[in-house]
């Protein structure tokens, strides 16, 4: 067994894939006994060849590589990665991520030494080196009715400051999915990711469903480990992405905090989206969506392909 797996997804955008894994490999210590699996969530050819080309010529066996032929999104992908793991803990790194430091050994050694946690993140920094937030409050209807700001302010001991640096580790509810890192044990325990979510709000579901099973099912952000994320290259901005993340947002919200909340908050985005479409049109097609209840049905899971190179 090792002592960790760290598994990246791959979607169209090899480029990125290379530059994560070679960061990996030139900050990661050799103290740390880690292998790589990189899964190609069923990107076009091209660029799987590219990639595959690229692992080959780093010549490591630390890395494989397996291609998925049906886009399964970030927790489907993620799980496919996990059958291909045996290690003590999981890491999930974003491919659009480079390492500042040691991340992969920082957050290992605070996992082995911190009784209470079971998972963690480092410091998330953006493409221009600038510190960014690199936790979460928890999905609810309050948060989002009246802002993360709010719950801050009113209850500071429960909520920590998101836009604030941090120099030592801090227990927090929830951290990013661009680099999580987890006990083996509790993430395969609950089922791990929740595949009938293809993109957002994953982590959030997974550290609330940890954090409910296990009394040492915390969090934490750990600032001594640094990472870049550019963010986004796998997705680009449009109405069927937002839709996705409205979806994921009411899924989890129903899931985690009942019937009542969900309706109250898709009350609330039919509302919105009704009004923000007789000024752009193009959001009509949002505000029918929540009027007729957010269907999983419509989440962008069901319209992938199975390809058969």
């Amino acid at each position: 067994m090792r002592d960790i797996s760290i598994i990246i997804i791959n979607y169209n955008s090899s480029s990125y894939t290379i530059q994560c894994i070679q960061s990996i490999i030139e900050k990661t210590s050799p103290s740390i006994n880690y292998d790589i699996i990189v899964i190609d969530n069923a990107s076009h050819y091209d660029d799987y060849s590219k990639l595959l080309k690229e692992i080959t010529a780093l010549d490591n066996q630390k890395i494989t590589i397996q291609r998925s032929k049906l886009n399964t999104g970030f927790g489907g992908g993620n799980m496919f990665g996990v059958q291909f793991a045996n290690a003590k803990y999981y890491a999930f790194v974003n491919n659009d991520t480079i390492l500042k430091n040691d991340c992969i050994s920082i957050s290992y050694n605070f996992l082995e030494n911190t009784k209470d946690a079971s998972i963690c993140c480092p410091q998330q920094y953006d493409a221009n080196d600038h510190v960014q937030m690199s936790f979460d409050h928890f999905l609810s209807l309050k948060r989002e009715l009246f802002g993360r700001k709010i719950l801050e302010k009113t209850n500071p001991k429960r909520y920590p400051k998101r836009k604030k640096v941090y120099t030592s580790p801090l227990k927090v509810e929830c951290v990013p999915g661009s680099f999580l890192v987890t006990k083996a044990s509790a993430f395969d325990q609950v089922g791990g990711f929740d595949t009938n979510i293809f993109l957002y709000y994953e982590e959030t579901d997974l550290c609330y469903r940890i954090k409910k099973a296990f009394s040492d099912g915390n969090s934490y952000l750990v600032p001594e480990g640094q990472y870049l994320h550019f963010e986004g290259q796998s997705t680009k901005k449009s109405n069927a992405i937002k839709k996705e993340l409205k979806l994921s947002l009411l899924y989890v919200l129903r899931k985690h905090t009942g019937y009542i909340p969900f309706q109250v908050m898709r009350f609330v985005l039919t509302g919105k989206f009704f009004f923000k479409s007789i000024i752009k049109p193009k959001n009509f097609d949002l505000f029918l969506f929540f009027l007729k209840g957010a269907p999983l049905s419509a989440s962008l899971k069901m319209k992938q392909m199975i390809h058969k190179k």
